[in-house]
């Protein structure tokens, strides 16, 4: 297994970073690497997820919702054709820091035949990831003015 990990420390409420995070309809506002997210928030159900890592193709798949915490955790798994060839794990973990900070753990855990060919294409998407907290931050933090 190969895991990218992530992480920011946003300055506002916990709940403002969730609400942003699973304001699905807005992603296409702020989100540089998640160009859209559809689908009912509860776990079990499917996902329609477009990304697009910087000079890379855009790409759909269908996770799962393994874990919708509200102010704690969100959590998809996705497969490339059938589980076990390129599975991955994408979790947002958010942690009170104080009233007004935050940190949003970003990451996803890869596994499967695949993984070990393909993490070199790997990278875009954890230069992905980091844009996208940029840009969280960034959003989060304009609610507060």
């Amino acid at each position: 297994m190969k895991k990218i990990m992530t992480e920011i420390t946003i300055d506002t409420e916990i709940a403002i970073v969730w609400n942003v995070l699973t304001d699905f309809e807005n992603h296409t506002k702020w989100n540089p690497f998640i160009k859209s997210i559809q689908g009912k928030k509860s776990v079990g159900e499917k996902l329609t997820v477009a990304i697009k890592p910087p000079d890379g193709k855009e790409m759909t798949f269908k996770p799962t919702i393994l874990s919708f915490q509200t102010n704690k955790e969100f959590r998809w798994k996705g497969k490339l054709g059938i589980s076990g060839i390129f599975d991955g794990e994408h979790f947002f973990i958010l942690e009170k820091l104080n009233d007004n900070q935050t940190k949003c753990i970003h990451g996803e855990n890869f596994s499967g035949i695949l993984v070990a060919l393909m993490w070199g294409a790997l990278e875009k998407t954890k230069d992905g990831f980091e844009l996208m907290n940029q840009a969280l931050k960034k959003e989060c933090e304009k609610m507060n003015s």
